[in-house]
C-alpha cells in the first residue's frame, strides 16, 4: 500500500503548489472508514483508492480530483455521509464523491431498457463534472488490473461491461492509452487462448526478426538528424486486442498482418510535423489510402496528429504518428488535460478539448429523444464511431462517422436541410443517398420545397442526430392518425376496468407518466409504444394487477387440472381477452375455443367434455397466431408499408397467402402472432386507417373445425 508521504511526492512532482494537509487529511479519513474491509485478494480496501489516485497522479490532475479518488468508495461503502466529506473536505469534494458514487451504482451491462437508462444518468454526470468519470475510469482501470482475484463469472461481466462501454468511452474522451490498457485487460479474460497465441507469435516473431522496432527507430533518428529536424522517435508493438481486432476486420492471420508496429515522432512545434512528414515519405515508400491529417481536420475529441503508413525494412508496414508536444500530452490525457497542473499552473494546452462543450455537444442531440433504446443507440453511434471529413461547397470542413451518407450530411448541416433532402452530389457527381462518404469528398445537397422525410430514410442515415430528427418528423407526420387510433384503445382500455377515458383521465395519465399532455398519451398509444395496461395503471393502479412478468403458454388458461395441457382450436383462434370454453379430447388434453365458435354446436349434447375456463389475467407473450383477410390496392410500397405497421406495433408476422390477384387489388391471408384481445384491436385498428387498405376482418377457418372435430370420437 503506498504510504501518504509516496502519494503526497507523486502530487508535488508535477504541482508544488499543492494542499499537502488536505490529501494528508483525506489519506488519514479514507484509512479510518474502511478500516476492518478487504478486497477479494485478501489486502487492506483501502489499498484501491489509494492505487485509484496514483494513477490519476499520472495524468497529473488537480488536488480535488486526487482527493475524490481516496474518497470515492465511503460514501457508498462506510458509515461516511454526504454532509460530513462537505465538512471536512468542501462541497467540490462531495460534490465529486457523490458523483462517482451514482456511477458506481449504475448497472450499465444490464438489460437494453434499463442499460439505457443509466447511460442517459452516465452523461448527464458527466455533463454536471467530467472529472466525475474520470475517476470512475482510474477505478474501473485497477479493478481491471487486480481482477484475478474476482470469482470467474464475475471476471466475465466486468471484462464485457469494460470492453463494451469504459474502454470506447476512455477513447472518446481522447485518452488512448488507457483505452488499449482496459481492452488488453478485458481482452485477457474474454480470450485467454486468442491473446496468448498473439503473444507466443510475437515472441516467435521478435527471434526470427531480431529487435525490429530499435532498427526502425534508428533508421528513423538518422533520417531526421540529417534535415537537422528536432524530434524524439518512440516505438513500440500494438497491443494483443488492437492486432486481433485487426485480424477479424481483415480476415487474415498474423503472419500475412504488416503494420503491427506502430511509431510516434514528437516535434518541437507544428512546422516541424511538416518537415518530418515530407522526410519520412522521402526515406520510405507511402502506402496509398492510409494518410490521415488530424492537424488540419481535428478529431472532435481534440486529438491532432498526422498519421501515416510506409513500407519499412523488408517490406514490413510501419505505421508512423507526427505531433508536438502539447499535441501528444492531449493525445495521452485527452479531456483530462483541463484539469491538469504542471509546475504549480492549471494547465493551458489550447488543442485540448472543451470538456464541457464536447458532452454538451452530445446529450443536446438527445435530449428530445423520448425512446430510451433510441438514445442508446445514438449514444453508442456517437461514441464508438471513427470519423471521415468531407467538405460542403464553400470548403467547410463536416465531421461524421464512418460509413456516413449524404443524408447524414445534411442534417449535420442543418434539421431543415436534412428533411428536405432529395438528392446529393459527392464531387460533383449525382449520387444515391445510400452512398457512403470518403475521406476529402465534396458534398452537395439538393432540397425541395414540401419534401418530408421518408421511413426509409431510417436505413440509410447513421448518425444519432439524423437518425433522431428522422423519427421525430415520423412521429409528427402520423401524430393525427395515432391520436384517432390511441383515442380507440384508451376507451377500450379503460371500459375494460370499468371506467371512462375522459379527457381529466387522460390529462392524470399524461403526469404520471411525465408526458407533455393527453394527445402526447394517445399518440403513443397508437404507435404502440404504450400499452392500455399502462395507461389505465398509471391513473387506477388498483384496478390493474402487476403485469412486469409476461406470462408463459403453459400457465396461460385458468382452470385446467393438472396434468391437463391445451391447444388453441385452430378454427377460431381464441386469444387472451376473450371468453373461451375447453372441450376434452382422449390423448389430446382440452382444446380451447372462443365462446361464440360456431364449431361448438357439434358438442351441444355432449356436455361431459366441456370445461369451464378462463385467460389469466396477467400479460401474455406476443406468441398466439391469428389469421387476418385484407384487401389492399395494388400500388408499388402497399405491402411493405403494412407489414412495417404490423411490425411498429410489435406483432410479428408467422406466414402470407395471396389468394386473390387483381389489376387493381390484391386479397391475402396474414397470419400475425399476437399478445391478446386488446393487441389484435390495436392492429386491426392500424390497418385499418390505412389508406391503402380497402377491407380487413378477422379470417376463421371453420373447415379445419369440421376436420379436427370428424376426426374424433364421440
Amino acid at each position: 500500500m503506498i504510504p501518504a508521504d509516496d502519494l503526497v511526492a507523486l502530487v508535488r512532482a508535477y504541482n508544488p503548489k499543492t494542499n499537502e494537509i488536505l490529501i494528508r487529511a483525506a489519506y488519514d479519513y479514507g484509512r479510518e472508514m474502511h478500516e476492518g474491509q478487504y478486497r477479494h485478494s485478501g489486502e487492506p480496501y483501502f489499498s484501491h483508492p489509494i492505487e485509484v489516485a496514483a494513477i490519476l497522479t499520472e495524468q497529473q490532475l488537480d488536488d480535488a480530483t486526487i482527493i475524490t479518488a481516496l474518497l470515492h468508495d465511503t460514501i457508498e461503502d462506510t458509515d461516511a455521509s454526504y454532509s460530513e466529506v462537505a465538512e471536512l473536505f468542501g462541497d467540490e469534494v462531495a460534490m465529486l464523491v457523490d458523483g462517482v458514487t451514482k456511477l458506481t451504482n449504475l448497472q450499465l451491462s444490464s438489460t437494453e431498457t434499463k442499460q439505457a437508462e443509466n447511460f442517459r444518468k452516465l452523461f448527464m454526470a458527466m455533463s454536471k463534472d467530467l472529472r466525475v468519470i474520470l475517476v470512475k475510469l482510474a477505478d474501473r482501470l485497477h479493478n481491471m488490473r487486480t481482477i484475478r482475484a474476482m470469482r470467474s463469472e464475475k471476471q466475465v461481466i466486468k471484462a464485457r461491461e469494460t470492453m463494451d462501454i469504459y474502454a470506447p468511452l476512455a477513447g472518446r474522451m481522447g485518452m488512448q492509452w488507457m483505452r488499449e490498457e482496459l481492452e488488453d485487460l478485458a481482452f485477457k479474460v474474454l480470450n485467454p487462448e486468442g491473446r496468448a497465441s498473439i503473444m507466443r507469435r510475437f515472441i516467435t516473431l521478435q527471434k526470427e526478426t531480431g529487435d525490429v522496432i530499435q532498427r526502425i527507430t534508428g533508421d528513423m533518428q538518422h533520417e531526421l538528424a540529417k534535415q537537422d529536424i528536432q524530434a524524439d522517435v518512440l516505438g513500440r508493438a500494438k497491443k494483443p486486442y488492437s492486432i486481433w481486432r485487426k485480424m477479424q476486420q481483415k480476415d487474415q492471420g498474423f503472419s500475412r498482418l504488416s503494420d503491427i508496429y506502430g511509431f510516434r515522432i514528437v516535434t518541437q512545434d507544428e512546422n516541424d510535423c511538416y518537415r518530418v512528414l515530407g522526410s519520412i515519405h522521402q526515406r520510405w515508400r507511402a502506402v496509398p489510402g492510409r494518410f490521415k491529417d488530424y492537424i488540419s481536420q481535428p478529431k472532435s475529441n481534440g486529438y491532432r496528429s498526422i498519421h501515416t503508413t510506409v513500407s519499412g525494412r523488408d517490406g514490413k508496414r510501419v505505421e508512423v504518428q507526427i505531433r508536438t508536444r502539447q499535441m501528444h500530452d492531449v493525445a495521452e490525457t485527452g479531456v483530462a488535460a483541463h484539469w491538469s497542473y504542471k509546475d504549480g499552473v492549471r494547465g493551458e494546452n489550447p488543442f485540448a478539448v472543451d470538456p464541457v462543450k464536447w458532452v454538451s455537444s452530445l446529450t443536446e442531440q438527445f435530449d428530445a429523444e423520448e425512446d430510451h433504446d433510441e438514445f442508446l443507440e445514438a449514444v453508442k453511434l456517437e461514441m464508438y464511431s471513427d470519423q471521415v471529413f468531407c467538405f460542403t461547397p464553400k470548403g467547410d470542413v463536416v465531421k461524421l462517422p464512418r460509413g456516413a451518407t449524404p443524408l447524414d450530411f445534411a442534417y449535420a448541416i442543418h434539421t431543415r436541410i436534412g428533411s428536405a433532402c432529395v438528392g446529393a452530389k459527392i464531387d460533383h457527381m449525382r449520387v444515391p443517398l445510400w452512398t457512403r462518404i470518403k475521406n476529402g469528398q465534396s458534398v452537395e445537397i439538393i432540397t425541395a420545397e414540401g419534401q418530408t422525410p421518408q421511413a426509409t430514410w431510417l436505413d440509410i442515415a447513421t448518425t444519432g442526430k439524423a437518425r433522431t430528427a428522422i423519427r421525430r418528423a415520423l412521429r409528427e407526420v402520423d401524430r393525427e392518425r395515432y391520436i384517432k387510433l390511441g383515442r380507440e384503445l384508451a376507451r377500450a382500455a379503460f371500459e375494460h376496468v370499468g371506467k371512462k377515458s375522459t379527457d381529466k383521465v387522460l390529462a392524470m395519465a399524461a403526469k404520471q407518466l411525465r408526458l407533455d399532455d393527453a394527445d402526447a398519451v394517445l399518440a403513443r398509444m397508437g404507435s404502440a409504444e404504450l400499452t392500455g395496461h399502462d395507461v389505465v395503471q398509471s391513473v387506477y393502479p388498483d384496478l390493474v394487477p402487476d403485469e412486469s412478468d409476461e406470462i408463459t403458454s403453459e400457465k396461460a388458461v385458468v382452470g385446467l387440472s393438472g396434468d391437463q395441457s391445451f391447444d388453441r382450436a385452430p378454427c377460431c383462434q381464441p386469444l387472451p381477452g376473450e371468453r373461451i370454453v375447453g372441450i376434452t379430447y382422449r390423448g389430446e388434453g382440452v382444446v380451447v375455443h372462443a365462446i361464440d365458435c360456431e364449431a361448438l354446436s357439434q358438442y351441444e349434447h355432449q356436455p361431459e367434455r366441456w370445461v369451464d375456463l378462463q385467460w389469466h389475467s396477467g400479460k401474455h407473450q406476443a406468441i398466439y397466431t391469428v389469421g387476418l383477410e385484407l384487401t389492399i390496392g395494388n400500388d408499388s410500397g402497399v405491402l411493405g408499408r403494412i407489414c412495417t405497421l404490423i411490425g411498429e406495433h410489435k406483432a410479428n408476422i408467422s406466414n402470407l397467402e395471396f389468394v386473390d390477384r387483381k389489376p387493381d387489388y390484391f386479397r391475402l391471408f396474414i397470419h400475425v402472432d399476437l399478445r391478446d384481445a386488446e393487441h389484435l384491436h390495436s392492429v386491426m385498428l392500424a390497418l385499418e386507417a390505412e389508406s391503402d387498405v380497402a377491407q380487413i376482418e378477422r379470417h376463421r377457418d371453420m373447415s379445419r373445425a369440421r376436420t379436427s372435430i370428424a376426426g374424433q370420437p364421440q
